[in-house]
C-alpha cells in the first residue's frame, strides 16, 4: 500500500552531521504521520522522531532533542531527518515508518509501513 525507501546513511565522524531522507510512494494519501526509528547492533529498536503529516507537529526522543530535526515535504512525499553533533551512540540502522492512524507515534506498533533501513555509523 505504501512503500518507503530511506537514503542518506553513511559513515561520519563524531561531532559531524548527516541528513537522511525517506521517499514514500503508493497510497501516500492515507498517511497520517511518519517517524524515524533506529536500531544498534544487539539493541532493540528505539524511537527517534516523528511528525504529523498534515499539521507538522513533531515529537523527539530525549536522546536526540536539540540535535536532530525531523521535517517533511508533503508535495514530494518525503520525510527528512537532519542529524547534528553525532556521537557513537547514534550509530545504527535508521528506519522510516508511516502510520495511517492517529496515535502517540512513539511506539513502533503504531506504524503500519516500514522502509528497509539505512546504516548510520559514527566513528569515535
Amino acid at each position: 500500500q505504501v512503500q518507503l525507501v530511506e537514503s542518506g546513511g553513511g559513515l561520519v565522524q563524531a561531532g559531524g552531521s548527516l541528513s537522511l531522507s525517506c521517499a514514500a510512494s503508493g497510497r501516500t494519501s492515507s498517511m497520517y504521520a511518519m517517524g524515524w526509528f533506529r536500531q544498534a547492533p544487539g539493541k532493540e529498536r528505539e524511537f527517534v522522531a516523528a511528525i504529523s503529516w498534515m499539521g507538522g507537529t513533531t515529537l523527539y526522543a530525549d536522546s536526540v532533542k536539540g540535535r536532530f530535526t525531523v521535517s517533511r515535504d508533503n508535495a514530494e512525499n518525503t520525510l527528512y531527518l537532519r542529524m547534528l553533533v553525532l556521537n557513537a551512540e547514534d550509530t545504527g540502522v535508521y528506519y522510516c515508518a508511516a502510520s495511517v492512524f492517529s496515535g502517540t507515534y512513539y511506539y513502533s506498533y503504531e506504524y503500519d509501513y516500514w522502509g528497509q533501513g539505512t546504516q548510520v555509523t559514527v566513528s569515535a
